[in-house]
């Protein structure tokens, strides 16, 4: 019998590859599974974490009222079409990240409130999506997605670690989670199951599958698999292409050698593009379930990226981020327009009565509130409203409050997957708001 019918989770098979189709209301792909709160027949819950450095202009990280009435400073302008679907969280930080003050001693325990050793060392603690991945990640064929726009900076400053300042995942205490900053290896972990076998596009190779699922599914359902596989399409041959120009956000070694010098570490030649792949990425990750956590870091905290295509040639860091500049609110609103491409793109996909945005949470964050290192209040937006479970349309402020610390809301986030924690890096209480 096809692998269509007999399998727990719908899957598409080809000779390497393995792909999960999306939800479609024929068929009842996803139900009731250990450590979730599903309800049966219902699209599972995601998380992903976006981040940029350096924080954001002090005068435009704003936002007040609620709903569709709710007003947006500069910066997060990019998001005013989902005011309704947005948390804005005010006030929150870690206690631990205080202690250095510098990007590396405030970007590694970011998503864990861990204290950092210093001295060169490496240790923080286990982060947010990578504790979920232990206990919730299990259940999809990649348990996190860990991708980025910039290479690690191995080096030290001021006796901290830079692998601090270039990660917010950490798979152990001392072990970042390996960042994935080529989308044409990001999108092989999705898809191929040994990605040397062949250089077969992963449409052909399960195209015969999915003829045979076509024929059980309903018109409506055979229309949302069609645009699927054709956004599959889409993202394969703009990996293609960006590899035959050489970039470094689409180099792979398909070739004897390079058609032309391999850019610079860390330096991608067009940065937009590099982005909106990596958003897409994530995008097709959550839609076929592949995996239902991801880490997007857009840049490193102390960043050395550059955006000509905004105008802006001179590096993100000091030069730009500790400059309350016009070119400072460019690039802030660059970098808000990526997750607002992540949600517009979410929003589209209907699963059942929600879309995937509705059964997401995408947090963006900074470690800074702006570039002048204040990490006492941390900008921190959510997207989505996490399968019913999350109230959006709203800002909370923290800031006078006694609990408002970050890992406070994480322990509220952990909830939403039914993952019930007594204590989470340095909290034991939860945001009642959340």
């Amino acid at each position: 019998m096809a692998a269509y019918l007999t399998t727990r989770r719908t899957m598409l098979r080809g000779l390497g590859v393995a792909m999960a189709v999306p939800w479609l209301e024929s068929l009842r792909v996803w139900g009731q599974e250990a450590g979730t709160t599903a309800v049966k027949g219902e699209a599972p819950v995601r998380f992903a974490a976006m981040f940029s450095g350096n924080g954001f202009h002090r005068e435009h990280w704003w936002a007040k009222g609620a709903g569709k009435t709710m007003e947006l400073g500069s910066v997060l302008e990019p998001l005013n079409e989902f005011r309704e679907k947005l948390l804005f969280i005010r006030g929150l930080y870690n206690e631990e990240a205080l202690k250095g003050n510098i990007h590396s001693s405030q970007t590694g325990n970011l998503l864990s409130g861990a204290p950092l050793e210093s001295g060169g060392g490496i240790r923080s603690g286990i982060s947010i999506d990578q504790l979920l991945a232990k206990h919730y990640g299990q259940t999809t064929k990649v348990p996190s997605l860990v991708l980025g726009c910039e290479k690690s900076n191995p080096s030290v400053h001021k006796n901290y670690s830079m692998l601090y300042s270039s990660h917010i995942s950490w798979s152990s205490p001392t072990t970042p989670t390996p960042l994935e900053v080529y989308p044409a290896l990001a999108f092989d972990r999705l898809f191929r199951q040994d990605a040397s076998k062949s250089d077969q596009s992963v449409l052909d190779a399960v195209l015969e599958d999915a003829k045979g699922l076509r024929r059980s599914i309903s018109r409506s359902d055979r229309q949302k698999l069609d645009e699927y596989l054709n956004s599959v399409r889409e993202v394969e041959q703009r990996i293609e292409h960006a590899g035959e120009r050489g970039e470094l956000q689409g180099w792979r070694p398909t070739l004897d050698k390079p058609n032309i010098v391999r850019p610079a570490d860390g330096i991608p030649q067009d940065i937009a593009d590099h982005m909106r792949l990596m958003c897409d990425i994530l995008v097709l990750a959550f839609q076929t379930d592949s995996t239902r956590l991801c880490t997007l870091k857009l840049n490193n905290d102390h960043s050395s990226l550059r955006f000509p295509n905004l105008g802006v040639d001179y590096m993100i860091h000091h030069l730009l981020s500790h400059q309350e500049s016009d070119d400072w609110l460019k690039v802030n609103q660059f970098f808000l327009q990526q997750l607002a491409y992540v949600a517009r793109k979410l929003d589209a996909i209907q699963e059942g009565s929600r879309t995937a945005l509705d059964n997401s949470m995408i947090m963006y964050c900074s470690s800074m509130l702006t570039g002048g290192h204040d990490a006492t209040k941390l900008p921190v937006v959510i997207l989505g409203g996490g399968g019913g479970k999350l109230k959006t349309g709203r800002v909370l402020d923290y800031l006078d409050q006694p609990n408002r610390k970050m890992c406070s809301l994480y322990l509220s986030l952990m909830d939403k997957f039914g993952l019930q924690l007594d204590q989470f890096g340095d909290s034991t209480e939860r945001l009642a708001e959340i």
